[in-house]
């Protein structure tokens, strides 16, 4: 196979969020970390999810963009670099509308009812009407989002590999019925293993997706439970020293320990799974040590993992106070993304459309092809 028509190796990945306003620090260890480590080994594209945020809160649509500033603010604030990774507003690529829209036409209805958080989310919110088109298919917008750049790979935490494997599923599906542009026998798929001879002789147009698996640790709010905005016992990336401190003195410990000289375990206390997260080994040698001879208090305790999560929140509020004081920065920025995105959804629609024979251009009817021409 000569050099110029060897594939190159897929290395696009495509993740992003619900604009819910400011990031708390189980965000910034679940998600925002692996970008930031992504962007500098892939190309990545990374998306506010307004349209997302429509599925579930249709009704009052009034903090949207305030809440896409907030969030953007600690996106950049922690590290994402919009020289590295194409960072936009979904909304602002009403591609995704387009691709949704065909995709919505070859998805089996039975697909997106079976998928595990569509039941889940609707028994969670059940103070909601969800019983909505959009709530329904969001499955399939998340797959159009995937889709339209072609990615290779998808971050995500083992609860959302469901959502990669309908995609999967939606790319073979549209493959199967639409073949792409044809390919020399024995070419290989770019991003795939797989042969184009098993798409009768087509580069598909769509690779299927993979599952980067995002190790998710046990991030703990003040009061136990899973850190949340919701329950109202998370510590957000833009709070003050002092709030830290503050919050984290609340914080629940390990029920062992009723009086200064009980002792107790790290592996069974709150405070520990932060200490596990956040400080180094030495301190977490006097962490164990100390919890289970009872030779230190929990107040103790917590200020020792106090002053590590403020040691990492200190260069990242520093970061964010720039675009607070000047939030066109992260407008710009979004624009500029959104622009490079557009580009690239442009490409994909132009061999979506022309593997469903549905291309802009003008093209002559087949039949007035075939009739002899009249003497």
């Amino acid at each position: 196979m000569p050099e110029e028509e060897k594939p190159a190796v897929n290395r696009r990945v495509l993740s992003g969020m619900r604009p819910t306003g400011k990031l708390h620090i189980g965000h910034y260890v679940g998600a925002l970390q692996n970008w930031i480590r992504l962007q500098h080994d892939y190309e990545c594209f990374f998306f506010v999810a307004d349209w997302h945020a429509l599925t579930t809160d249709y009704a009052d649509t009034s903090r949207v963009k305030d809440n896409i500033f907030e969030m953007v603010f600690d996106w950049l604030a922690a590290g994402l670099d919009p020289e590295r990774a194409t960072i936009f507003i979904q909304s602002h690529v009403p591609q995704h509308a387009e691709l949704h829209l065909l995709l919505s036409m070859m998805t089996p209805l039975g697909w997106l009812e079976r998928v595990p958080t569509y039941k889940d989310q609707k028994e969670q919110l059940k103070g909601k009407d969800l019983n909505t088109y959009g709530f329904l298919g969001y499955p399939l917008l998340q797959s159009a989002d995937i889709l339209m750049y072609k990615a290779s790979r998808v971050p995500v935490g083992e609860d959302q590999v469901a959502h990669v494997e309908i995609t999967r599923e939606i790319a073979r599906r549209f493959n199967q019925f639409y073949p792409g542009r044809k390919a020399m026998i024995g070419s290989i798929v770019p991003g795939q293993d797989r042969p184009a001879n098993e798409y009768e002789g087509h580069l598909p147009v769509f690779p299927e997706p993979q599952p980067l698996l995002t190790p998710a640790p046990r991030l703990p709010g003040t009061d136990g439970r899973k850190m949340s905005k919701s329950y109202g016992n998370s510590i957000l990336l833009s709070d003050p020293e002092a709030e830290v401190r503050k919050k984290l003195k609340t914080m629940v410990t390990d029920p062992a320990r009723i009086r200064r000289t009980d002792p107790g375990s790290p592996d069974k206390c709150p405070v520990g799974d932060l200490h596990k997260i956040f400080s180094s080994s030495e301190t977490m040698d006097k962490v164990r040590e100390g919890c289970t001879t009872a030779g230190i208090g929990c107040i103790e305790c917590k200020s020792w993992v106090a002053d590590n999560i403020v040691a990492i929140l200190n260069p990242v509020q520093e970061r964010r106070r720039q675009y607070e004081e000047n939030p066109r920065l992260a407008w710009d920025i979004l624009e500029a993304g959104s622009a490079r995105a557009r580009t690239a959804a442009d490409k994909t629609l132009a061999d979506v459309r022309e593997s469903m024979r549905m291309s802009l251009g003008y093209h002559a009817p087949e039949t007035l092809e075939q009739e002899p021409q009249k003497k």
